[in-house]
């Protein structure tokens, strides 16, 4: 007699399963020019029949290499401390800069030296910082004077810059705090918290993420599991794009735009600008331990410089005899502003002392007297 064969019985009739959607999100990318500095797109913002004011963008794009290179130099000759290179990063930079209003604020890392030359910061006043003076935060031209200090550890200044935009919002002030990230900056919880109480309490603060590649010798590829570091925006409800960071053109809308919104009352947004960091993480750093030659080769086909310079030779505006005369002005603004941070006088060495109470606690008094005595012996 034979067996029949077991059949599974299900208590329920089959159902087609019906899913709903409860949200679907996109990120935009933004580009102008491609590596040859061609036009991608026909619709190039307003801001650009103003050549001479591209120029400008250009020429400052030119003094910040010329200004790292030589920031580089004096560390390898022993004149100036560990120094953090923005080799590569100059259309960034300056586009973020260049979009912002003066009475804006920046809340900035460590290397986003164009954004500040442009609202003032000198050369002089970076080298004072990297040479282990304290004054060198202490900016004296406007607007940078209103703008945080350099945030060496990695994110605090998303943080300062929620909390500045959280004070624009009570004051009614038509004003926007930035705040700049780097690739692996952008996976610490102080930049999450930021962007967080951003969108949740609509703040005016623009988040830009310079996704360079390489956090020191962790690259992107292994820092975060999402297709693009913009949509970390997304779940803080904020506005998100991704841009060519080696683009000028489309860095400075995308933050014109993200500003605007911010000003009127719009939110927040976060912007991933993809560029590459050509030169080691900092002068203390050797890139060549933990990334291939061929890699640096194609990001340098790649880089910023090139394709703003061919788009402004193509618009007849800019020539080789231009770009001669503004290096050699490049390289005299340098000279000057390298003599005025070697010829700075010391502090006093009471000064570590000054500036941390109101009034000095007892036991520090006494190592400020110690720390006195011992300066006079030695002098």
């Amino acid at each position: 007699m034979g067996r029949a064969s077991p059949r599974t019985v299900f208590p329920y009739p089959f159902r087609e399963r019906v899913v709903s959607i409860a949200a679907k999100f996109e990120i935009e990318y933004l580009q102008y020019l491609d590596a040859e500095g061609k036009q991608v797109r026909d619709d190039l913002p307003a801001f650009t029949k103003d050549l001479d004011h591209m120029v400008e963008l250009y020429k400052l794009m030119m003094s910040t290499r010329v200004f790292d290179a030589k920031s580089v130099a004096l560390q390898r000759t022993g004149k100036l401390g560990t120094y953090a290179s923005c080799l590569g990063h100059e259309a960034s930079h300056v586009g973020i800069g260049s979009a912002m209003k003066p009475e804006d604020v920046l809340a900035v890392s460590y290397r986003e030296y164009g954004a500040q030359l442009y609202r003032g910061v000198q050369p002089r006043e970076v080298y004072m910082y990297w040479g282990g003076d304290e004054r060198g935060n202490d900016y004296q031209n406007e607007p940078a004077r209103h703008d945080f200090a350099w945030s060496v550890p990695i994110a605090t200044q998303c943080l300062h810059a929620a909390g500045t935009a959280l004070a624009f919002k009570i004051r009614n002030e038509k004003r926007v705090a930035v705040c700049t990230i780097g690739d692996g900056g952008s996976s610490k919880g102080d930049f999450y918290g930021a962007i967080n109480i951003a969108g949740a309490q609509n703040l005016p603060m623009v988040a830009v993420i310079v996704n360079n590649q390489w956090a020191i010798s962790v690259p992107r590829k292994i820092q975060s599991g999402a297709p693009t570091l913009a949509q970390k925006g997304i779940a803080a409800g904020l506005y998100c794009i991704q841009v060519d960071g080696n683009d000028i053109i489309a860095v400075r809308k995308a933050m014109e735009d993200a500003l605007e919104r911010a000003r009127n009352g719009e939110g927040g947004s976060v912007l991933e600008l993809v560029t590459y960091r050509l030169s080691d993480h900092t002068t203390a750093d050797d890139a060549r331990r933990y990334r291939g030659e061929q890699e640096v080769k194609d990001a340098w086909a790649k880089e910023p410089m090139k394709r703003l310079r061919n788009w402004l030779v193509a618009k007849k505006v800019w020539d080789d005899a231009k770009e001669e005369a503004w290096k050699a002005e490049c390289d005299e603004w340098m000279d000057n502003e390298v003599n005025a941070y070697l010829q700075t006088k010391t502090q006093p060495v009471t000064a570590m002392f000054d500036y941390t109470f109101a009034e000095v606690p007892a036991d520090l008094a006494k190592q400020r007297d110690l720390a006195l005595s011992l300066d006079k012996k030695a002098h």
